[in-house]
């Protein structure tokens, strides 16, 4: 588990582990058609694939491949999204991800930036890898900007879990001379 970013935080953020009892605050989600309309899969009923989910960042945690740290807002006690460091293999390369989500009510607040923005520290400041991705799908403008912000640039297009995304790098030099 030593890419989680369990009991961190930020200025306005708490990180922790995933639990089961989030699966009711988080199942909006997937309830809603905006969060998954840039990425093609086969339909699930939203509590199945929610639940499948949370499955996934459990083996996650069980396997040491990272995963997705629930994010708490500090001022209210909620879960707004999920962050974390993600071990992936893309085009045969294995790398590491920041990744990112938030339920809608939290949208164009800065939080995705704030957590993305730690993650990417903690990875570096960790020696955890020499560069960081971001797996982003080519039609979603919102979360290629929270790369963007968080130092990365477009490195490639191809195609991952049948859709077509960009890969979106930043390399520990380049952190270093963005300013860490």
């Amino acid at each position: 588990m030593k890419y989680l970013l369990d009991r961190q935080q930020t200025a306005r953020l708490f990180f922790r582990k995933i639990q089961l009892s989030d699966i009711p605050q988080w199942l909006p989600f997937f309830e809603d058609p905006q969060t998954h309309r840039h990425w093609i899969g086969e339909y699930k009923a939203p509590r199945e694939q929610c639940e499948e989910w949370y499955r996934r960042q459990q083996q996650r945690y069980e396997e040491g491949l990272g995963g997705m740290n629930a994010l708490i807002e500090k001022s209210s006690g909620k879960l707004i999204g999920h962050a974390g460091l993600l071990t992936q293999y893309v085009d045969g390369q294995k790398e590491m991800e920041v990744a990112y989500s938030l339920l809608p009510a939290f949208w164009r607040k800065g939080y995705a930036t704030e957590a993305a923005v730690k993650c990417r520290d903690y990875a570096f400041g960790n020696n955890f890898a020499d560069s960081l991705i971001s797996i982003i799908s080519i039609t979603n403008t919102p979360s290629i900007n929270v790369a963007l912000r968080n130092g990365m640039h477009a490195d490639r297009d191809t195609v991952y879990n049948m859709n077509d995304v960009t890969i979106f790098r930043i390399a520990r030099a380049a952190w270093v001379a963005f300013g860490r």
